[in-house]
């Protein structure tokens, strides 16, 4: 196995098991991180959105496939199950990460998912009415920042 495929396989099953410094560990000093909710987050703020989304998860499901690297690049599918602390809404979240590696790390690592979907499954009727609009996702964007922020103040 790749070296870098034996890191995501760590950094997934870390997942799994709500391991977030684990998962931290995973990440280069300069790391990058996007995903539909999350933008250009810094190694720092990456490690503290996990910290922040695996200790607040209370019935978090995380299964994981498909992981494939090479010395410079990875992709990983993987899914989330779990009840959206806002709503009290199930969510069944399908992502497909892609990754960048240097010296052994995570430098940069970009999570796909399509919004819509998720914002209909976390917001039920506001979701599925709105969640399709730049202003809805802006709003969900801003309000995971200043969520990010506050835990990060702490």
């Amino acid at each position: 196995m790749n070296p870098n495929e034996a890191l995501l396989h760590a950094f997934y099953t870390c997942f799994k098991n709500a391991d977030f410094i684990g998962m931290q560990s995973c990440y280069h000093d300069e790391a990058v991180f996007n995903d539909s909710i999350f933008s250009n987050l810094t190694a720092d703020e990456v490690k503290a959105m996990w910290a922040m989304l695996v200790s607040g998860a209370k019935d978090m499901q995380v299964n994981f496939s498909d992981i494939r690297a090479d010395d410079h690049s990875g992709s990983a599918h993987w899914e989330a199950v779990y009840t959206f602390s806002s709503t009290g809404n199930k969510v069944i979240n399908k992502i497909d990460g892609s990754f960048i590696f240097k010296d052994g790390k995570i430098l940069r690592h970009n999570d796909h998912f399509d919004f819509y979907t998720w914002a209909t499954q976390a917001f039920g009727l506001t979701g599925i009415l709105i969640g399709w609009t730049s202003f809805f996702k802006h709003k969900v964007k801003g309000q995971a920042q200043q969520r990010l922020k506050k835990y990060m103040s702490h």
